[in-house]
């Protein structure tokens, strides 16, 4: 169409110089408002992961394990059951991960229209020596007349507000949401399986002491028999005081630590009972002899798998995802903004025409806003929000660097108090035969009384110290499954421990992909494909984030 054409009319110039003035204002605030943006911190690159854990590997991994078949033992495999069941410390989990669901539900409709009706109704009466009441004593209503005074009035309307999501600031919101509601869940996993390694830490603990409980039994009661042996000496003249005196020291000194030994086992005992959320009971547990983790293969895997089997890790990861997202939110409130309000209702002085066709009312606007001047705020949120994109891609990275460090340090943990039980127990073997050896020289008088007391104290102290080593041993090896990442399947079936108190779980998959660019425009919403969580070997890029498929239902 040509303006100077002879069929074009006067309004519908008019109306073009209109479009042709809107569109000029809408490129003006884009480009007054876009501008400039501040410039992004890019995050350090983290250390590369190495390809094994100090040049340990394996085909397997222990962490898919599940824990009835790494522990072996029914009576803590009931006790973890019971305690995912009843930690107060999970349930308090749980209504984090329902305040992140709930997160969403407000998120999900922050980018949709808002709808509200309401009903009002009133009078109002002017007074006549007032312009205005004159005017409204002049006035009269086609049908009935005058109207009445004083002025009723009633209306019913609904008002529509719209705030379009032109640049995904909500639906960004949203995704961000949907992240950390991941995150808690994998927190919440994160703590079961720091429950399950300290129950089992505890547990082994028990039959510990039970043991060094009776050590200290059997030494009391030999060092009674050596002192009714002091004793019969110094009658017949062939000992003296010092004897019957050191003797009984000996004896009234171990059963002073047996009283603590006991006190222990309540204390452990009740940790247990803790950590299962129930009050103070005795707990059944395995014999020391019988216990059998000590001998069980640790399988390492390859580290990388540490990326997918931690949920520590798993759950830093989500935070970088949703991190990401707040930036985008951030630069969302640079660019221009369209509020879109509308209302229709009905409205009358009388209840009997409010329904009339001539009492509807209506209205409809747009507004379109963008920040020009003293946008200090909205650039403080941006760098705050890029501040703390940054602070969560350190934070995996520590994360990571801190669960190869544990699993190494665990690792050589459990091989060297292997070594160390190896050799306690040739010393344990050769003190026996030296209390055997040294008690028969003394009752015939061939040999002093002091070689048996030290012989029995160092034996005992030999033995307590074996078993010491061997409760470390045992510790040491429910700590690298823990650090591997196990201790959240209940079976090698791959049941998952939270479906004992929450039912079925379905994880968020989720797929990698990269933000946009500052010049890009913006995104439309899409679904994503189901996939595998990807591995990963190496830091996250500071522009990677995560979109999961997600569902409340």
């Amino acid at each position: 169409m040509r303006f100077n054409s002879t069929l074009v009319s006067l309004p519908a110039i008019a109306s073009m110089r209109h479009l042709l003035g809107v569109a000029l204002i809408t490129g003006t605030l884009l480009a007054c408002s876009g501008c400039r943006l501040p410039a992004l911190c890019c995050a350090k690159p983290g250390p590369s992961l190495p390809a094994d854990f100090g040049g340990v590997t394996s085909v397997d991994n222990s962490a898919m394990l599940g824990i009835d078949e790494f522990f072996a033992d029914p009576n803590l495999t009931q006790l973890i059951v019971e305690g995912i069941d009843r930690n107060q410390e999970l349930r308090i989990r749980n209504q984090e991960i329902r305040i992140a669901a709930n997160e969403i539900r407000a998120r999900s409709g922050a980018y949709l229209p808002f709808v509200s009706a309401g009903l009002l109704g009133g009078f109002d009466k002017s007074s006549r020596y007032t312009p205005l009441g004159a005017a409204e004593d002049q006035l009269t209503f086609p049908v009935a007349g005058s109207f009445p005074d004083p002025l009723t009035n009633t209306r019913v309307e609904a008002d529509l507000s719209w705030k379009i999501d032109i640049w995904r600031e909500f639906r960004n919101a949203r995704d961000a949401a949907r992240q950390r509601y991941a995150k808690a869940i994998e927190a919440r996993n994160y703590l079961i399986t720091q429950i399950v390694a300290e129950t089992a830490e505890n547990y082994y603990r028990l039959p510990a002491l039970d043991k060094r409980l009776e050590f200290l039994n059997q030494t009391i009661e030999i060092q009674k028999q050596s002192l009714d042996v002091a004793i019969a000496q110094k009658e017949a003249g062939t000992g003296d005081e010092l004897a019957v005196q050191r003797f009984l020291a000996e004896v009234r000194k171990n059963e002073s630590e047996r009283s603590i030994v006991r006190q222990e086992i309540i204390e452990t005992e009740n940790r247990i009972n803790f950590l299962v959320g129930r009050y103070p009971q005795p707990v059944e547990r395995t014999p020391w002899d019988v216990v059998g983790l000590g001998a069980r293969v640790l399988n390492v895997g390859i580290p990388a798998e540490l990326l997918q089997n931690r949920r520590d890790i798993r759950a830093a990861e989500r935070e970088i995802a949703a991190a990401g997202l707040d930036v985008l939110v951030a630069r969302a409130h640079f660019y221009p903004s369209l509020d879109i309000r509308a209302g229709i209702g009905f409205e009358a002085f009388d209840p009997e025409f409010l329904f009339n066709p001539a009492a509807m009312i209506g209205g409809a606007a747009g507004e379109l806003v963008a920040p020009v001047i003293n946008r200090r705020a909205i650039q403080a949120e941006y760098l705050n929000a890029n501040a703390e994109q940054l602070k969560a891609i350190y934070e995996y990275q520590q994360t990571v660097l801190n669960a190869f460090i544990e699993v190494v340090n665990r690792l050589n943990e459990v091989e060297n108090y292997r070594q160390s039980v190896a050799i306690k127990q040739e010393q344990v073997a050769a003190l026996e035969q030296s209390v055997d050896a040294a008690g028969y020289l003394w009752q015939f008088v061939e040999g002093e009384y002091i070689d048996v007391l030290f012989s029995q104290r160092d034996l005992l102290e030999a033995r307590i110290a074996l078993l010491e080593d061997k409760q470390q041993q045992l510790s040491a090896t429910v700590q690298a499954y823990q650090a591997l990442g196990g201790g959240f399947l209940l079976d090698s079936s791959g049941t998952p421990l939270p479906e004992l108190f929450r039912g079925p779980l379905s994880y968020p998959s989720q797929e990698l992909i990269f933000l946009p660019e500052e010049d890009e425009a913006p995104r439309e919403e899409e679904a994503l494909p189901e996939v595998e969580p990807l591995p990963m070997s190496g830091p996250i890029s500071s522009r990677r984030t995560f979109d999961p498929e997600f569902s409340l239902d």
